[in-house]
């Protein structure tokens, strides 16, 4: 595994690669190891919109806009994770299908491995059970809405190639 210093690959992109070691997410000084998470997310996609959802005020990067999904837990899968967090946070039942990406990115409190997967609705409509808004956004509206930074390359691929 490539293990290049953070400031090579905060923002890195690609599919099916494995994320960076938490080893290797250390500060921009290299004084301490940053704490590390990994993160799934779904690209669920209905017609020419994008489902996108707003993270409440009191949170770590509040009302900014994210892909739904959430923390991996001990013992689940990142497949199993992202059908919970949909369940519990918008009300559906999710089918999970290939990885559309995979990003790290460093916060200042926390370096997050995101694994963004391709994903339809089988049951339910999504409600916003745990954000403020929910939103399906065109490929064009998603520009004007202000993202989570760790999606910036996400929302740039998504620019170029379509949904």
């Amino acid at each position: 595994m490539n293990e290049a210093p953070m400031s090579a690959a905060a923002d890195k992109i690609a599919e099916n690669e494995p994320p960076m070691s938490a080893k290797a997410a250390t500060s921009a000084k290299n004084e301490a190891p940053v704490s590390a998470v990994d993160v799934v997310a779904a690209l669920i996609v209905r017609g020419e919109r994008v489902l996108v959802c707003r993270r409440p005020a009191h949170k770590a990067r509040g009302l900014l806009w994210e892909f739904a999904g959430g923390k991996v837990e001990r013992g689940e899968t990142k497949e199993e994770a992202l059908r919970r967090e949909c369940r519990e946070e918008l009300g559906i039942v999710l089918a999970v299908g290939d990885v559309y990406a995979q990003v790290v990115h460093a916060y200042p409190d926390l370096t997050v491995r995101l694994t963004l997967f391709r994903a339809a609705i089988l049951e339910g409509e999504p409600q916003a059970l745990e954000h403020c808004e929910l939103r399906w956004a065109t490929r064009e509206e998603l520009s004007f809405l202000p993202f989570c930074p760790a999606d910036q390359p996400i929302l740039e691929r998504i620019r170029k190639e379509g949904l």
